[in-house]
């Protein structure tokens, strides 16, 4: 089963330093990601989104491709991609998965101007090892699906000393 972890860190970068060592725990199948979202609170009160893939950007290559391999059969290969591209980004964007988008803004105001927050979706089968990979960076637990006693135990790691709650 998948759990939500919401970290809260200082910027931006360190967000996305967190985002880029959980990308490595999934190469090295330490961590199965369904998605990982950095959200930005910015000094002028606007929440940046920064998605890991795009899948408006997804859909629009595979579409492309699609397009492109049927366009040859009509003997109108160009056209075929381009309208197939743009199919396919509007596929992929009505068919976002991973975590909501509303709830990343939600999320993204209750930061401090300039802070960060990494939220990821995902599920392991060494969790120790992939704390062990994000203590260096700290970071505030802010929210999470976690049982009671995993919660604690990621504050723990991470230097929080609030209660679960």
């Amino acid at each position: 089963m998948s759990s939500l972890v919401a970290i809260a860190y200082p910027d931006a970068e360190t967000a996305e330093r967190v985002r880029a060592e959980l990308v490595e725990a999934t190469k090295e199948h330490l961590i199965d990601l369904e998605d990982a979202v950095v959200v930005e609170h910015r000094d002028d009160g606007k929440i940046k989104l920064h998605q890991a893939m795009s899948p408006g950007a997804a859909g629009a290559a595979g579409g492309a491709l699609w397009g492109g391999l049927i366009g040859l059969i009509f003997l109108a290969p160009l056209l075929g991609m381009a309208v197939g591209a743009a199919a396919g980004g509007l596929g992929g964007k009505m068919s976002d998965v991973g975590i909501d988008d509303s709830f990343l803004k939600t999320l993204g105001e209750r930061l401090a101007p300039g802070g960060a927050a990494l939220i990821a979706l995902g599920s392991s089968g060494a969790p120790e090892k992939v704390i062990e990979r994000l203590r260096p960076f700290g970071g505030e637990v802010i929210q999470t699906s976690l049982n009671a006693d995993q919660e604690e135990h990621l504050r723990a790691a991470l230097g929080n000393v609030a209660a679960a709650g």
